[in-house]
């Protein structure tokens, strides 16, 4: 009984295959197996589709500070924030602090806007004045391998401006702000190949600059990778071997 059924369902699928392809000649036979299961109440059901979007929000200014300089700040916090606001104000910029609250290292001062070096250093500036302490901006460290010393088009060393435009002009790095300028190093004596250590402001945009390592680019014919690096004193550029 199953197998005559079995066939009966074969017979008719094949009947309505035929029918489908007299009717839409041009029809490939992806589609007309679509046209088969609609025609047989045959569907697939839509994907239940998880989403989220918490992450760590570019417009925030992370200070580091004690617990007791933390818990002496925030119980002005409203202060804090009107007077930090009259300082940007004076330097004519158009970035706002709209609140503060505290984060466990430190506070952190959410702004309208991502902020520029400038921004960063008024608010830092302010802060010391207010609580006579000394703070730290957040940084990320890292390094690019593979790139020649010796540019292509000058065959002249490579120099911090040439890399800080190759960055300006590299899409990964977009809405990164350098805290330095790039150093750059020979490997070695013999070798025309360099290493660039890169600092960026990270307290704007930690999860990017996460996602950063390892991932390659273009300069010129050569591809470099971005490496994480640790903190990194003054280099020497551009010395003769």
């Amino acid at each position: 009984m199953f197998s005559n059924s079995s066939n009966s369902n074969g017979t008719n699928i094949a009947r309505e295959t035929l029918k489908i392809k007299e009717a839409f000649s041009s029809l490939q036979n992806k589609k007309i197996k679509q046209i088969q299961k609609i025609i047989s109440g045959i569907t697939n059901p839509k994907p239940h589709i998880n989403m989220t979007t918490k992450r760590s929000s570019c417009k925030q200014v992370i200070i580091l500070m004690s617990l007791d300089n933390t818990n002496n700040f925030v119980k002005k916090s409203s202060i804090h924030v009107t007077n930090i606001n009259k300082a940007l104000k004076n330097i004519r910029s158009d970035i706002m602090a709209d609140f503060i609250q505290v984060e466990n290292n430190g506070i952190v001062i959410s702004t309208n806007k991502v902020t520029n070096p400038l921004d960063l250093q008024t608010i830092k500036n302010y802060i010391k004045s207010a609580c006579s302490i000394e703070v730290d901006q957040l940084k990320s460290y890292l390094k690019l391998i593979s790139i020649p010393y010796l540019s292509e088009k000058t065959n002249l060393c490579i120099t911090s401006d040439e890399v800080d435009n190759i960055l300006k002009n590299t899409h990964i790095f977009n809405n990164m702000v350098l805290a330095l300028k790039p150093r750059v190093i020979k490997i070695s004596p013999k070798s025309n190949m360099a290493i660039i250590w890169i600092d960026i402001w990270n307290a704007q945009s930690s999860m990017k600059v996460k996602s950063l390592i390892n991932r390659r680019f273009n300069v010129g014919s050569f591809i470099a990778t971005i490496h994480g690096a640790n903190m990194n004193p003054g280099v020497s550029q551009c010395k003769n071997y």
